[in-house]
């Protein structure tokens, strides 16, 4: 499935040097990961080193820039998913080009791991709830007792199963890496379908048991969730 280029929402003024930086060091990220030096960077976007540290300072403030500047592009590919709901993300993700290097981007910022991986998680977490309430509005999702606790399940979901192909094909390039993508892809898309459908387990005695437990643990409630929406 093919998806329409990314669009770009800078401004002619925002084609500068600093913006040029930025945009390369997504790229060396993606390729290298964090360890890409100033020095590759400046090479690969024809400035200085010292350049980069006189626009960001040091490779932390980078990271921030380039995270955002992913963010961004991110925000724009789920705006279209809105659009098209029978369109997935994860097929607008998966095609080459600028979208390959945002995915590889996203996967090598959660591998980090630390706290930037944990505010980045936060962000695609924000990032998704948008879609998640259109999809809940229009009737394409059901709503769920606990909204925030399913965006984050589904969120880490998503990239953790990317994560776990990415780790395990090393020395791809981005674009190699989401070329590789697609075989996978055809072998979930059922799966994923029929879980989403209709469910995985044969009945809802195991949900019913959970969400009692929830209304009233053993020994009375002291302090826990709030109580459970009927179903």
């Amino acid at each position: 499935m093919g998806t329409a280029a990314v669009p770009d929402e800078r401004s002619a003024s925002d084609l500068t040097a600093r913006a040029r930086i930025r945009d390369v060091a997504i790229e060396a990220f993606a390729l290298e990961g964090f360890g890409a030096s100033f020095r590759t960077i400046a090479a690969r976007a024809d400035v200085s080193p010292g350049l980069i540290t006189h626009h960001f300072g040091s490779k932390a403030a980078l990271r921030a820039e380039c995270d955002a500047e992913v963010l961004r592009h991110y925000r724009a590919l789920k705006t279209e998913a809105i659009a098209d709901p029978s369109a997935s993300l994860f097929a607008q993700l998966t095609v080459p080009g600028v979208a390959s290097t945002i995915t590889v981007y996203m996967l090598r910022a959660v591998n980090a791991g630390g706290e930037p991986a944990r505010r980045f998680l936060d962000s695609l977490v924000d990032q998704a709830r948008v879609v998640m309430a259109q999809s809940v509005a229009s009737g394409l999702a059901r709503p769920s007792r606990d909204e925030e606790a399913r965006l984050r399940y589904l969120t880490h979901q998503a990239m953790g199963a990317m994560l776990v192909r990415f780790l395990t094909s090393p020395g791809l390039t981005p674009d190699e890496f989401i070329a590789s993508l697609h075989d996978a892809q055809k072998e979930a898309v059922l799966p994923i379908l029929e879980l989403y459908t209709e469910g995985l387990l044969a009945s809802r005695q195991m949900l019913d048991d959970y969400l009692e437990y929830l209304w009233e643990p053993p020994g009375g409630r002291t302090e826990g969730p709030a109580s459970p929406q009927t179903a």
